[in-house]
């Protein structure tokens, strides 16, 4: 694996598991991580090259050394996207005053009843459409919304992407998944043709667009459908070869979408990181990978199997937009298993044996032993809502 020294990767550093968000779909805020344990400036140091770099948590805004992380990383990466609620929205405005050429992505999960009710903070909507519309005032260029449509915000799905679009913002969508990350395995989408009308009316709308760009996100919401019916990813899974996350830990992962925390090595007790990455253990994960039969379609493992299996995603925008110009829409029905659910060939329950819910699994939350320890006499909701009282009063 000697090229791997000399070639970038794509990279996701959740910087906290603290959160105090209250979303319905991911139970990480039950399970935060202590504040002294997340990943220190020194390991961020040593982490490779990278042509795109994710920061995520939990909330990496209740980090109040985030500037710091953000420094460091741009050291090493030549894009930065945080991912973020848009609660903290004075640290996030000083965040884009001192680096303009950020990526900010704030989560809203539809309209403002819906977006509160799945997300479970106090006027959550307001906030965070207040917060981009200032980041969009500043001159930032690259801001945008994350939605995860569920059976309860599908049907905002094409009204919030037109609200972006007005607004000129990136628009980035996502569906429910299970895994230790989000501490859930119960998730699952009950309507899919539901949801899969949603989906394809939102594909249209991109492939309407005048954007290549949005035409390319057009296929990937093509093949959030195809995932909602729990069908075999449209694109191979390279996550351990071109693409990793690290955990507030240090623990470096494939990505955040196994049942369990698989860890390659740990990045605080590596000298570097040539010696993690080429490590036996990095191996025994990669073959993990290769055996994976999650087919999880998140942005993270996706967005680079498009950039590398570019003919495949490039065809399918071609043919449609051919299609386009002779008045045929994209139907949903393309997908064989779509028309099968609707004539009876397969059943509901077939298919929620397809899905990355796991009704007998018990999610693993990958904390460590301290933040387990913690969480032995207070909640998770405790413990942050205490960190972030501190944190304010400190302040003032």
């Amino acid at each position: 694996m000697k090229n791997m020294k000399e070639k970038k990767l794509n990279g996701t550093v959740i910087v906290t598991y603290r959160c105090n968000a209250r979303c319905t779909m991911c139970n990480r805020y039950k399970c935060p991580s202590k504040p002294e344990e997340e990943i220190s400036i020194e390991t961020i140091k040593k982490l490779p090259k990278m042509y795109f770099t994710n920061i995520t948590g939990g909330e990496p805004f209740i980090r109040e050394d985030l500037q710091d992380v953000v420094e460091e990383l741009y050291k090493k990466s030549d894009r930065i996207v945080i991912s973020t609620n848009g609660f903290f929205t004075d640290r996030i405005i000083a965040m884009a005053k001192r680096f303009p050429n950020i990526g900010i992505r704030i989560s809203i999960e539809g309209l403002e009843d819906t977006n509160n009710e799945i997300r479970g903070l106090k006027d959550g909507y307001k906030r965070g459409y207040e917060t981009l519309k200032k980041l969009k005032e500043m001159g930032m260029k690259d801001v945008g919304f994350g939605m995860t449509v569920q059976d309860k915000n599908a049907p905002d799905l094409v009204p919030l992407y037109n609200i972006s679009n007005e607004m000129d913002m990136e628009f980035a969508t996502a569906s429910l998944h299970n895994s230790f990350y989000f501490v859930e395995a119960k998730n699952i989408i009950h309507d899919r043709p539901m949801v899969a009308q949603n989906f394809e009316n939102l594909v249209n709308e991109l492939l309407n667009s005048k954007s290549p760009k949005k035409w390319f996100r057009a296929y990937f919401n093509h093949g959030l459908i195809n995932y909602v019916y729990g069908q075999k990813r449209l694109l191979p899974c390279d996550m351990a070869f071109d693409t990793f996350f690290i955990d507030p830990y240090g623990d470096v992962m494939p990505c955040n979408g196994t049942k369990d925390k698989e860890v390659m090595g740990n990045l605080n007790e590596c000298a570097t990181w040539e010696e993690l990455w080429n490590s036996a253990q990095a191996e025994e994960v990669r073959f993990k990978v290769r055996h994976c039969d999650r087919q999880c379609w998140m942005i993270g493992s996706v967005s680079p199997a498009m950039h590398k299996y570019i003919w495949k995603p490039a065809w399918w925008v071609l043919t449609h937009k051919l299609k386009f110009w002779t008045n045929k829409k994209y139907s949903m029905y393309e997908n064989k298993i779509v028309r099968d659910l609707r004539d009876g060939k397969v059943t509901k329950e077939e298919l929620d044996k397809c899905s990355t819910c796991d009704m007998n699994c018990v999610a693993n939350n990958g904390l460590s032993e301290a933040s387990k320890e913690q969480l032995k006499n207070k909640s998770g909701e405790e413990i942050v809502d205490a960190d972030i009282e501190k944190q304010m009063n400190k302040k003032d």
